[in-house]
């Protein structure tokens, strides 16, 4: 029995990369991003429960950021999570920050004892619904989790990342995104900046909502 390799790309430099590191062009294909389909498929529900969560909240749209962090490389040692605090504090003097804190994070809180800075609201983690909810309405994202790169960059949600580099390069090459580190000062005046600008949903190629329905049609070509 034959068995094909097949490698699918969420975008035109991904493929790019795979033909440097060897792989044959005919088994790459450029099928778009899996996970907008899920964030397209699901956003008419999510905006249908964001005035009720927003209300609850007391939050209206676009009057406030949303930050989350989770790496260990931010929240397992005390003074990368103090820095990584910091920053979200310096967001926080310029609009309300929600911190939806992952249970990582708050572990590391309760032992390290640091005070949360002030305008940071501290709230319980949530489901995938609720949280594109609040990302949809907000002013700001600052994280350092790749998936919110892409989510945010298809909403139009400038996007300020927590880390040193990104696998995600499309998102900030075409989207809303811009890698900042975690240096407070720094944070700070791209958050600055961000809120200076008018931010529209970034056009990506193929990122449609339509990736897994190319992707199962190179698998039933395969196949037949």
């Amino acid at each position: 029995r034959r068995v094909l390799f097949r490698s699918f790309t969420p975008s035109e430099d991904a493929g790019q990369n795979l033909i440097a590191e060897g792989i044959e062009p005919t088994r790459i294909h450029f099928v778009g991003n899996v996970m907008i389909d899920t964030l397209l498929r699901l956003l008419p529900a999510a905006r249908a429960r964001q005035t009720g969560l927003l209300d609850a909240m007391g939050m209206e749209v676009r009057s406030y950021a949303v930050v989350t962090m989770h790496r260990p490389s931010n929240v397992d040692d005390i003074n990368d999570l103090r820095r990584t605090l910091d920053s979200a504090g310096k967001v926080g003097g310029m609009l309300p920050v929600l911190f939806p804190v992952h249970p990582r994070t708050r572990k590391q809180l309760e032992i390290a004892g640091l005070e949360i800075p002030d305008r940071v609201i501290v709230i319980d983690p949530l489901g995938y619904i609720d949280f594109l909810a609040l990302m949809d309405a907000s002013r700001l994202v600052v994280t350092d989790s790749g998936g919110i790169q892409e989510e945010t960059s298809v909403l139009g949600v400038p996007c300020l990342t927590l880390r040193p580099n990104t696998e995600r390069p499309i998102t900030c090459t075409l989207g809303t995104n811009q890698v900042v580190g975690t240096d407070p000062t720094s944070v700070l005046q791209a958050a600055q900046e961000a809120l200076s600008r008018t931010w529209r949903p970034a056009t990506i190629p193929l990122w449609d909502g339509h990736a897994a329905e190319r992707v199962a049609t190179v698998l039933i070509n395969d196949l037949t």
